[in-house]
């Protein structure tokens, strides 16, 4: 078994419950781009600021190379993810509102839910056993609309 597939069969056991995994198919891409936001937030040296990236573009590339060694597809479907996020962050970051404030309330939020589905489900989350699942939750809901369209992973 392919190592994709084997922690999303461990991430699913805890995930099993409808309610749960739809509060998961919100809530862990919310988590995702609030954490993208706050590392977005950091401030970065002036001579990293002159070439326009921040410490979120910085992180975003080991992070995405971990999703195409574990799938072609699970790593092009994060990347789109990733670049919507950073769209999504360039809009708010245009505004008047902080990207750090919108990130902080985002993921407390959604975090809030993630306790919520796991008390329905009756399981705790998978990231108490091993830390790798913060990042597989979002391949994992990747992995469940590429299974929807027929796309292997």
């Amino acid at each position: 078994m392919r190592d994709i597939e084997r922690l999303f069969n461990e991430y699913s056991e805890s995930h099993m419950n409808p309610t749960n995994k739809l509060i998961h198919s919100l809530a862990v891409p919310a988590i995702y781009f609030s954490v993208i936001g706050l590392i977005w937030s950091i401030p970065v040296p002036d001579f990293v600021a002159q070439y326009d990236i921040n410490f979120a573009h910085i992180i975003a590339v080991p992070v995405l190379y971990y999703y195409f060694l574990l799938s072609g597809p699970i790593g092009a479907a994060m990347t789109l993810l990733t670049i919507a996020c950073f769209l999504l962050l360039e809009q708010i970051a245009a505004s008047t509102v902080a990207v750090w404030q919108v990130s902080v309330g985002v993921f407390i939020i959604m975090w809030i839910l993630q306790f919520v589905g796991h008390a329905i489900e009756g399981k705790r989350p998978s990231f108490f056993t091993d830390l790798r699942f913060l990042l597989i939750g979002p391949a994992w809901v990747w992995g469940g609309w590429l299974k929807r369209f027929n796309i292997n992973y």
